[in-house]
């Protein structure tokens, strides 16, 4: 039984470890990368909390005045009254309450500021999120560039490998010479190259995500998956620039910054106005008027007279601010319009550079080099008409894939530029 239960046991094991690996070796889809990111990455982490230490501050923003206890013993006389030690018999006993009241809901303003305030850090946060998740796609489609380039590289050297095998079996049959042979096995080492810088280029890429992503998983774990193409269809101009003006959290951040300004020009105002103080007592203390009245209470307000108001600076300061953010939001809108105008090209630009690959070029590349490795088998074209048709299509297919890399970072930064993906 003991024996049984110890082969269950590393049975078991062994099952959760090979089903571990498997979950490593997993290919991570686009939206798994960016979830991973966003609640693994240090930087938003840290602007997460600094949004909650905002939230924080509303608490005090909004607290009121605390009010005054004072209580007061005055009076006492160090003296003995026909030989009887009486040190309290004329001590004055006094307790009084303040209230500082603020007028003009200057504490609603307050908390109003304080809130505007967390709204910025928000839609801050947003805009840092927006470029982070910006960089990580750049990396990404590296990723899926290197594994495209990659697969053509094995895909050349296994075509190669195949010519190479066909020619020498002509060479054995005497219908090429050994030096035409030479000059063919001499160019595998050009496949050979590719093949190897591929798989350098791919680890280098898959490095740089991990690093982003804050993950020690192996390099030879890791693995990404997602579409290595373009799309031809594209959303207008307008839309995209209307996109970009409804979810761009930095435009949002500036029009916020506007708003905080009036509110904190509203609080100015209002701190110009005098706040009194209220304040009620009760004491024990005899009246001379009345011998049997001991117990007195009493009221007062002291109000602070504005002789000069000591709150002009601040007043004209937040008036200024808000001009100034104002501008500040303008500029911020040129600079939105500028960036999606500027991606919006490049996109349509490099589109129109991929469809005559994907409808004409990619065909006749395959189709050439297939043709003059026909003809070449059977002698109807010279080495040199083989080695360049070959040349050809590795050129072609190398071009069309960094074009579709291109494209990707195009479209990667439009989205940058919309402030959501409006290209997946």
């Amino acid at each position: 039984m003991k024996h049984f239960l110890s082969r269950l046991c590393v049975g078991l094991f062994a099952t959760a470890v090979l089903a571990e690996g498997g979950f490593a070796q997993r290919a991570l889809t686009w939206q798994e990368v960016r979830d991973r990111f966003e609640s693994a990455n240090p930087s938003l982490r840290a602007g997460q909390i600094g949004i909650a230490e905002s939230r924080a501050q509303e608490i005090s923003a909004y607290l009121r005045p605390n009010p005054g206890l004072t209580l007061l013993a005055d009076g006492t006389q160090i003296s003995r009254y026909q030989g009887v030690w009486q040190p309290f018999a004329g001590t004055l006993f006094s307790t009084s309450l303040s209230y500082l009241h603020e007028r003009q809901h200057k504490r609603e303003l307050r908390l109003e500021s304080q809130q505007k305030t967390t709204g910025i850090a928000v839609s801050g946060q947003a805009d840092l999120d927006r470029t982070l998740v910006f960089t990580l796609r750049t990396a990404f489609v590296q990723t899926l560039q290197e594994k495209a380039i990659l697969e053509l590289a094995k895909e050349n050297l296994v075509y190669y490998d195949h010519v190479l095998d066909v020619n020498r079996e002509r060479y054995k049959a005497g219908a090429i010479s050994q030096v035409d042979l030479d000059r063919l096995e001499l160019q595998r080492v050009q496949y050979e190259s590719d093949l190897q810088i591929a798989e350098e280029s791919l680890e280098t890429a898959k490095i740089h995500l991990l690093m982003l992503l804050n993950d020690r998983t192996p390099v030879e774990q890791f693995d990404v998956t997602g579409p290595f193409d373009f799309s031809i269809q594209l959303a207008s101009l307008d839309q995209v620039r209307q996109t970009a003006l409804d979810n761009r959290p930095d435009l949002k951040a500036a029009l916020q910054s506007i708003e905080k300004a009036k509110a904190d020009h509203r609080l100015a105002t209002a701190n110009g106005s005098t706040d009194p103080t209220l304040s009620s007592w009760w004491s024990y203390n005899p009246s001379f008027n009345n011998p049997h009245a001991h117990q007195t209470l009493g009221v007062s307000i002291s109000i602070p007279l504005r002789i000069f108001d000591r709150n002009q600076g601040e007043k004209l300061r937040t008036q200024l601010e808000i001009d100034r953010n104002e501008e500040l939001m303008e500029a911020t809108r040129a600079q939105v319009f500028s960036e999606v105008d500027s991606a919006y090209a490049t996109v349509t630009s490099t589109v129109t550079l991929l469809q005559p690959y994907k409808d004409r070029y990619l065909q006749q590349s395959s189709r050439v080099r297939d043709t003059i490795a026909f003809s070449y088998e059977h002698g109807a074209a010279s080495l040199l008409d083989f080695l360049s048709a070959q040349a050809e299509y590795r050129s072609v297919q190398a071009n069309y894939l960094n074009l579709v890399a291109s494209y990707l970072s195009a479209a990667n930064q439009l989205n940058l530029a919309a402030g959501r993906e409006v290209i997946q």
